[in-house]
């Protein structure tokens, strides 16, 4: 079937791409459009001749729902690890985990108001990057990974773009929350190149230094015709000590188990960040053919590691066999491999634009066995072999941006994007001997969209079309206005459906998971425990999200108020219902357990508002402040909130450069109260377990850094600075249904050097 598809979709497009093209060299380059947001031109960019149209896509990325980081903001804020650092400061942005449970708590990953990291699609160059998927899906809905915004090094980037809300919608399943697309450094027109070293010393000697080095080249081989890039990355950070948070342990005591038995020491503190050592290599080649058309090669090779802490999955704590018996603090108990190719066509005709892209992604996720069962689910049960599994992803998309005139100039853009995954994981799809421990997906999307204007508003209507192999099909429509009152007062609004088919896990029958009793549903009366197994009539997660706000601009001078709200049904959630017992299959055999399915929740709201503003106080010195308050996000049945994150936050920061020489930053970050679920979910909520739900919040926090750059020469410059000013610490508490579910690190001191030419 999905053979008949990509047929159907190559045809589609190359009767796009072939019509008119011998007239296309009547186009010439309207450069007054083109609002690049890079600083250097490319070979893409310098040799290509076409003009830049106004689409749906770039007016949505004027919304209000978007954000830009830009090479400036990535040089001037140098990242420990990772670039969510950075992202988390956009508005609307938070990381956290998937759900209110507390587990993983420092594997946070990127949230988009509110709705999980499940809901934030991550993209390289516009590729949906999907490695996350390749990582066994718990009971409460959290992964045992750090996500993919970590698969590019920070110094090969260009720029970051944050989507959120109704202007995400467009870009089909898992962008129910946002985008987060990653654009790499284009091939340049002459020869540059750059090198850095980074390194982050921590004050509190139980945490973990970062240290990260690079390089990157790029120019012509071909002058105006064919040029490379290539770009080379290692870094490394140390995993915290195993008994950084022993501080926090509490007298919690275990009921003895049979009549008269004495009760017995719980689990204590829990563990602290794990560490990560990654190996980045990626390569480029743009070839332009003709004036009207090019072909751009990519091919990447990232390997990410981790350095083992001790922490496990239920309880999020060390309970002493762990890493004594099973695997020794500093060591590598999991890595992921990540290959990917991608071809890209884009061409220049007389009726418009083109674009072709064919990507293929495959990730290696080798791990330690985990359990699948109760306490022990998620934890290192062997350390004689590493399990494997594979997930292959394959997409081709290509799209055509069309201006006519109806009354009224518009850009209609016409697309289409198929794609297939498979999912391999012979460790966690075994129901039985026989299970086929296979899963795949395959979804075929047809879009279009239409950006016009008239008298001062700019209306974009979208429409897409998903036809999921798994579920079924969905419409997505949207809506988005853009009301230029005067030259200085804006106001912007939008309105999508947005949708997420279920996991390759989720719906999945070969996939079970077992508990004995405490990790069950509160109404589960059977003695033999329970089983949670994949559900095939699983439906999707859809979004209606609508935000409205305004703007005002005035030269350097800039503010925005918005206001938004997902209504959000479908949430694929553990079930609570019991289904039949389904006797005789595999692991299914005991009469006394209950057995439940993944199942769709009914509803859930987020709403809040969202502002920033920038102000020059003077021409050397510009101050800047965005904040996200969070008025609602909670599951409308149980009342307990999506995920752990802020009630509001603030990101200020004063940039300074008296000199050409010198460069100051001083950044401000207040977190507001954090919340933990307060209704019971399972038996061990109510008080029958090791950790009835204690409702401790997180009291509001600030974090301030400073640092300093001086340039030697055009050519170098150095940066140091100070993280966390004022040291505020948090340790992870024992407690897993405590808000106080991840380590917030201390004061540190880093440098970072580096060199361009």
């Amino acid at each position: 079937m999905i053979q008949k598809k990509f047929t159907l979709s190559v045809l589609t497009l190359t009767l796009l791409t072939a019509f008119n093209a011998s007239a296309a060299d009547e186009i010439a380059l309207n450069s007054s459009e083109s609002e690049s947001l890079f600083a250097q031109k490319s070979v893409e960019d310098v040799y290509k001749v076409g003009t830049v149209y106004v689409t749906a896509e770039k007016m949505l990325k004027q919304s209000l729902g978007s954000s830009f980081v830009t090479s400036t903001d990535l040089n001037r804020t140098p990242v420990r690890s990772d670039v969510s650092e950075l992202v988390r400061t956009m508005p609307g942005v938070n990381l956290t985990g998937n759900s209110a449970s507390g587990q993983r708590g420092n594997n946070r990953q990127i949230d988009i108001r509110g709705m999980g990291p499940e809901n934030t699609l991550i993209m390289i160059d516009g590729r949906p990057v999907k490695s996350r998927n390749s990582v066994r899906y718990s009971w409460r809905g959290e992964r045992d990974t750090r996500g993919d915004s970590n698969w590019v090094p920070a110094e090969a980037i260009e720029s970051i773009e944050v989507i959120r809300g109704a202007s995400a919608a467009r870009y089909g399943s898992g962008a129910m929350g946002g985008v987060v697309n990653i654009v790499t450094k284009k091939v340049s027109d002459e020869f540059h190149g750059w090198a850095n070293a980074y390194g982050s010393y921590s004050e509190d000697r139980e945490e973990g230094d970062s240290y990260r080095t690079g390089f990157g080249i790029s120019g012509p081989l071909i002058e105006g015709k064919l040029g490379y890039r290539l770009y080379g990355s290692y870094n490394k950070t140390e995993a915290d000590d195993p008994d950084l948070n022993k501080s926090t342990d509490v007298d919690y005591m275990i009921p003895g188990r049979g009549p008269g038995a004495a009760p017995r020491p719980a689990r204590k503190h829990a563990a602290g960040r794990e560490g990560v050592e990654n190996t980045d290599i990626g390569a480029r080649l743009a070839w332009q053919l003709t004036d009207e058309q090019s072909i751009t090669f990519d091919t990447s090779w990232s390997r990410q590691s981790n350095i083992y802490t001790g922490d496990v999955q239920n309880n999020n704590s060390n309970n002493g066999s762990i890493p004594d018996q099973l695997a020794d603090a500093g060591e590598e108990t999991n890595r992921m491999t990540k290959t990917s190719l991608a071809v890209t066509h884009e061409g220049v005709w007389s009726w418009g634009n083109s674009r072709l892209d064919l990507s293929y992604d495959e990730t290696s996720n080798e791990r330690y066995p985990e359990g699948l069962m109760g306490g022990t689910e998620g934890q290192i049960s062997s350390v004689d072999e590493f399990t494997e599994s594979r997930l292959k992803s394959w997409r081709l998309a290509g799209e055509a941006e069309i201006p006519l005139t109806l009354l009224v100039e518009h850009t209609f853009t016409l697309g289409m994007e198929a794609t297939r995954d498979t999912l391999d994981d012979p460790a966690s799809l075994s129901i039985s001997k026989s299970a086929d421990t296979e899963s795949e997906q395959d979804n075929l999307a047809f879009y279009i969209e239409d950006s016009f204007t008239v008298g001062s508003v700019t209306i974009v209507p979208t429409l897409r079309f998903d036809h999921n192999s798994d579920a079924g099909n969905n419409l997505s429509p949207g809506l988005s206005a853009f009301w230029d009152i005067n030259e200085n007062w804006h106001v912007k609004g939008g309105i999508a459906r947005a949708y997420k088919a279920p996991n390759l896990y989720q719906r999945n029958p070969n996939y079970l998971l077992w508990s004995k009793g405490n990790g069950c549903g509160i109404n589960c009366t059977g003695e033999g425990g329970c089983y949670l197994r994949g559900n095939e009539e699983l439906d999707p997660e859809t979004s209606v999200n609508k935000e409205i706000g305004i703007e005002y601009r005035k030269g350097d001078f800039g503010a925005s108020l918005t206001y938004f709200r997902n209504d959000y049904k479908n949430k694929v959630i553990a079930g609570n219902i019991k289904m039949d017992e389904m006797m005789g299959q595999g692991k299914l055999s005991s009469k006394s357990a209950w057995v439940y399915q993944w199942d769709n929740a009914r509803k859930a709201v987020v709403q809040g508002l969202e502002g920033n503003i920038t102000i020059p106080l003077h021409n050397t010195l510009t101050w800047s402040t965005n904040f996200t308050y969070m008025d609602k996000f909670e599951d409308e049945d149980t009342h307990n909130p999506l995920s752990i994150i802020p009630e509001y936050t603030i990101n200020s920061m004063l940039d300074w450069t008296p000199t050409d020489k010198w460069n100051v930053n001083l950044t401000f970050t207040q977190f507001g109260k954090q919340k933990p679920r307060e209704f019971a979910e399972a038996k061990i909520d109510l008080g029958s377990g090791q950790f009835p739900l204690s409702k401790e919040k997180l009291d509001p926090y600030s974090i301030t850094s400073l640092s300093a750059a001086y340039t030697f020469r055009r050519d170098t410059e150095l940066r140091f600075g100070v993280y966390n000013v004022f040291d505020k610490q948090i340790l992870r508490s024992p407690d897993p249904t405590s808000a106080h579910s991840y380590n917030q690190p201390g004061r540190s001191f880093y440098a970072n050097l580096k060199f361009t030419y």
